[in-house]
């Protein structure tokens, strides 16, 4: 036999040099259902797909059950504008949750081969180029939006030398490239996307320009031409739009290239890396951990212990490595040993680095060989994937639906306990008037207007309450509004701009991270403010005027202070003795702090949105019972003027009563059963087909 074609990942399977390896050497440690799966002649399942469907599948259940719960306490009038807001948020989060997976490498790694296998073998071809030598020279995003055609967007390398950060340049789909795609035709997709490799030839004074030549660290500098010119990238960013499966479901991949790259582009290291859930960083099985390689891991990949799981480090290629000279073991002992010391090097657990062939994983399942994809280890970093990313997004996702759905059903629970409580007072009234006369049915008339009045009387009470509650409110707004970090920014900015600084932009970054956290606590310490009043008024119109109204749970401005500290040590990590040089460039420095402002404007906007709906749970609550007492005013007139007119008003207005709240124990039930199926709907078990019965149910 003779070693397969990389080119060819179509060539039959029996023309593919493949040693008999032993099931150790084939699978590795921790494989046995896809040693079981091969020992049955059939591919192995690619577990990732499987998991993410199941996650996908879940997540539409999920959001369909929540529309269905909106409708119901629509219906019934138990939908006050907090709830709403607060499933309207709960759905919107279900149905457009993204999962980014980033693939990460220096060049000739074999990431795009890589891609290609997990993701892309059902075209039965490449679809990423992949050929020898650099091929991805700019990142590239491959998503599903439905709004959107088919079509590959490339941004202009030019576009550098505005000021406007990547995120922007988004909202303005004009100034891209767009090339449109057939996702029917695999060899058109394939063509379209070699345009990601594409360069310019350029001088070294437009390269600095762009921010891929450096004076004072020429060993990173691209090799210069004996006409003076220069390679660099033809595009900044490309956005890749097709309906794949996965992509529809949510996934989204991020295609990174090698370390001039990465560097170059600083809201690609500070914003989109780090906000990945999942990063595949790809190495040479033969090489191992380069210098190159460690100076990618430590400056931009190393993660906080708690995001050290969603770091998989693959050691590709493993196929160089099987050499018909060497016995299985040898082999066998080689990859253990690679494996071993790159763990070590990167600071990382054993089983988080994964020995790999993208190369023969993708001409295995092109070719359907069984035998071959149980030797490229590629569903074990398929399990691995599915495991880490959808186990830890399922988890944070668990995490928003348990708290929100038990707000929801306490707001919801408490308005039903109002209106028993008011039908109970009803009927003990009526039940008092059995077998009296028309003077104390009168008296009572008058009471429970005088009661209606003094009521109405508490109005301006509560605006005054609300009058401080709002001044108070709006101090927070504008702690955590976008002129306070604009101003932030602004002095930064400035702060990098003077002369001498590169040796303390540390400082400068950390000077500007301490001044947004000083005022997160301002507006944690005033949002407190705030509950404590919030908490004294209610208790005191609960006592006043027999309410049932509890203060809303406190947002949670901490852990905004904790993605703060997170930002600010990406930060740190991107401001290494190796970016010292090019921080003395004043356009380097406003495009770091520009990539910083697009990320911090994120973080601030989840704030203020969570304290409006603090706010607005806070009113909604006030408004509905204020609303449900004034319409139990109205009933108790209106019962009395019946028992007024007719004698046997009276049993029939307390049969009605009777009726009522029967209804309100169905109503209750009901809540019950539909708030439970949200959140006992096991995630990795959910159907597609499990969708029509949610609506018997309603």
């Amino acid at each position: 036999m003779r070693n397969a074609d990389p080119d060819d990942p179509a060539r039959p399977a029996s023309d593919v040099f493949l040693p008999a390896l032993p099931e150790k050497l084939i699978c590795g440690e921790g494989a046995d259902a896809i040693v079981k799966a091969g020992s049955e002649g059939s591919l192995a399942s690619t577990s990732f797909n499987e998991q993410f469907d199941q996650h996908g599948a879940w997540r539409r259940e999920f959001a369909l059950r929540l529309k269905l719960l909106s409708e119901w306490l629509k219906d019934h009038d138990l939908l006050d504008s907090a709830v709403e807001e607060r499933l309207r948020r709960l759905e919107g989060q279900m149905r457009t949750d993204k999962v980014m997976v980033a693939f990460v490498a220096e060049f000739s790694r074999g990431k795009s081969e890589l891609i290609n296998a997990i993701f892309f073998a059902g075209y039965k071809r490449r679809i990423m180029p992949a050929s020898a030598g650099r091929t991805t020279m700019c990142p590239t995003e491959l998503g599903y939006d439905p709004e959107v055609p088919p079509c590959l967007r490339l941004l202009p390398i030019e576009t550098r030398l505005q000021p406007q950060p990547l995120m922007e340049w988004r909202m303005v789909p004009e100034k891209w490239t767009r090339v449109d795609l057939d996702v029917n035709d695999p060899a058109q997709l394939a063509q379209a996307f070699e345009k990601v490799s594409e360069i310019r030839r350029v001088t070294v004074d437009e390269a600095k320009a762009l921010g891929f030549w450096h004076e004072d660290s020429p060993e990173d500098n691209p090799i210069q031409g004996n006409d003076g010119l220069v390679e660099v990238p033809k595009w900044r960013h490309a956005l890749i739009n097709i309906a794949h499966p996965l992509l529809k479901q949510g996934l989204v991949i991020l295609d990174t290239p090698g370390l001039n790259a990465i560097g170059a582009e600083p809201e690609l290291t500070v914003n989109l890396i780090p906000q990945a859930h999942a990063v595949v960083f790809i190495l040479a099985a033969d090489t191992g951990v380069t210098k190159s390689d460690l100076a990618i891991w430590r400056e931009h990949l190393i993660a906080e212990d708690n995001a050290a799981d969603s770091r998989l480090v693959v050691l590709n290629k493993i196929d160089t490595m099987w050499d018909a000279l060497s016995t299985p073991a040898q082999v066998q002992a080689q990859i253990d040993r690679q494996r071993a010391t790159t763990a070590e090097i990167l600071g990382l657990k054993e089983h988080q680095v994964i020995p790999v062939s993208g190369q023969k994983g993708l001409v295995a399942k092109v070719s359907s060989n069984a035998e071959l994809l149980m030797a490229s280890r590629l569903p074990v970093l398929e399990q691995a994937l599915a495991h880490g990313v959808m186990g830890q997004r399922q988890k944070i996702l668990r995490a928003a639906v348990g708290s929100n759905i038990s707000e929801l059903r306490t707001e919801a629970t408490r308005v039903l306990g109002i209106r028993r409580r008011d039908l109970a007072e009803q009927m003990v009234e009526l039940k008092g008037l059995r077998g009296k006369n028309t003077s104390v049915i009168k008296h009572m008339r008058a009471r429970i207007e005088q009661e209606q009045g003094e009521f109405d009387a508490s109005g301006a009470k509560i605006h005054a309450v609300r009058s401080v509650h709002l001044r108070l409110l709006r101090e927070v707004f504008t702690l955590l509004g976008t002129q306070t970090m604009k101003a932030e920014m602004a002095d930064l900015t400035n702060a990098l701009r003077q002369p001498g600084i590169k040796l303390g932009v540390r400082k400068a970054y950390a000077s500007t991270f301490d001044r947004l956290r000083e005022g997160l606590r301002k507006a944690e310490k005033t949002s407190a403010e705030i509950q404590t009043m919030l908490t004294g008024t209610f208790r005191q119109l609960n006592a006043e005027y027999g309410f049932s109204l509890q203060a809303p749970r406190e947002p949670d401005l901490a852990r905004y202070e904790r993605d703060l500290d997170l930002v600010e040590r990406s930060h740190n990590q991107y401001l290494g003795v190796s970016n010292a040089l090019k921080l003395a460039q004043p356009e380097f420095a406003d495009r770091l702090v520009r990539a910083l402002a697009t990320r911090l404007r994120v973080i601030y906007e989840s704030a203020l949105g969570e304290v409006e709906l603090w706010n607005k749970s806070a009113a909604a609550q006030l408004d509905a019972q204020l609303r449900e007492r004034r319409r139990n005013f109205g009933r108790r007139l209106e019962a009395i003027e019946r028992i007024q007119q007719a004698a046997s008003g009276l049993d029939d207005r307390i049969a009605e009563i009777e009726s009522q709240e029967n209804a309100l124990d169905l109503l209750d039930a009901k809540l019950g059963e539909l708030t439970s199926h949200l959140t006992n709907t096991p995630m990795a078990a959910a159907k597609p087909a499990a969708a029509p019965a949610i609506a018997k149910t309603a």
